[in-house]
């Protein structure tokens, strides 16, 4: 009996083992589970869901590219990719905590978030901007005061919003949604006068609203964000498995294309573009690969 309680413990301690050695080596997880999870957003200016468990955009697609470079280099004759769901409040812990392997969401890149995740290149850099009924008269901060502004859960666009020396003086109710799709729904039936999110976020919900012309995206940029995907702290040649996918997407010319896919042709469900043309800020990300955080960007 003794004999057995120390095979069983031992059987446990090498698993338990094996399993903490890949919590700091996920291409060692992946190749032998057979298996990658990656964490997307369902209402997100670069990835939402068509529903049925479906997941489309700009930053899913190239994650699902990255996961057929992973599989290459692993030797693998089959890569099952899964999908994880993910909010702007439980993205960071589900990463940590091994339930994604890769967030390629809307994540901005900045100091804070470095303490407890690392960050790929960069493969978008985002514009915080404000978004509002077209007959609001709103046309800029200077029109927000006293108004309504909602944001979502988990993010920092009001606070940017508040650091800005140009809302000084300014006093404004602030509500939160649950998500993306619940903050625009907040201003599309009144009970916010601003949405104030990442440029991409704002478009993408206005160009699958029921009347985009209702709506517009108006004033100054409120912050300039490195968005890129996001990944367990300490696993450099993840790290460098992931970012020779992007500069590989990069080069060949198809990271480019699946940006004209999303942003200038138009996409489902409604069949409407977003029209966001390919930024001077995101062209020299892309022609200078880096991972730098908000911090080292400055608005002008």
């Amino acid at each position: 009996m003794m004999k057995k309680h120390l095979l069983a413990f031992a059987v446990a301690a090498v698993a338990a083992g094996s399993a903490f050695a890949q919590a700091g080596d996920t291409l060692a997880k992946i190749k032998s589970s057979g298996s990658i999870t990656l964490g997307v957003r369902e209402s997100s200016g670069l990835g939402y869901t068509l529903g049925n468990g479906k997941y489309v955009g700009f930053h899913t697609e190239m994650s699902e590219r990255i996961a057929d470079d992973l599989q290459k280099q692993l030797g693998l004759a089959k890569l099952e990719v899964k999908y994880q769901p993910l909010t702007s409040q439980n993205r960071v812990p589900l990463v940590q905590n091994g339930t994604v392997d890769l967030e390629c969401g809307s994540t901005t890149n900045n100091q804070s978030r470095q303490k407890d995740a690392a960050f790929a290149f960069t493969t978008y850099v985002e514009e915080v901007r404000i978004a509002v009924k077209a007959n609001s008269g709103i046309t800029g901060i200077k029109d927000l005061n006293g108004k309504t502004l909602v944001t979502t859960t988990g993010t920092t666009s009001v606070q940017t919003l508040r650091k800005n020396k140009r809302a000084d003086g300014l006093t404004f109710k602030e509500i939160m949604g649950k998500d993306h799709a619940d903050s625009f729904l907040m201003l599309e039936s009144g009970r916010a006068d601003a949405f104030i999110m990442d440029g991409s976020i704002l478009a993408a919900n206005i160009s699958k609203s029921k009347s985009p012309a209702d709506y517009k995206i108006v004033g100054e940029v409120l912050s300039v964000e490195p968005i890129a995907c996001m990944m367990r702290k300490d696993d450099p040649a993840f790290k460098k498995a992931v970012d020779d996918s992007i500069v590989r997407q990069i080069k060949d010319g198809s990271l480019a294309k699946l940006y004209d896919k999303w942003f200038m042709q138009p996409i489902p469900p409604n069949n409407v573009k977003v029209g966001l043309p390919l930024s001077a800020a995101t062209k020299d990300a892309w022609e200078h690969p880096n991972d730098k955080p908000m911090e080292a960007y400055e608005v002008k």
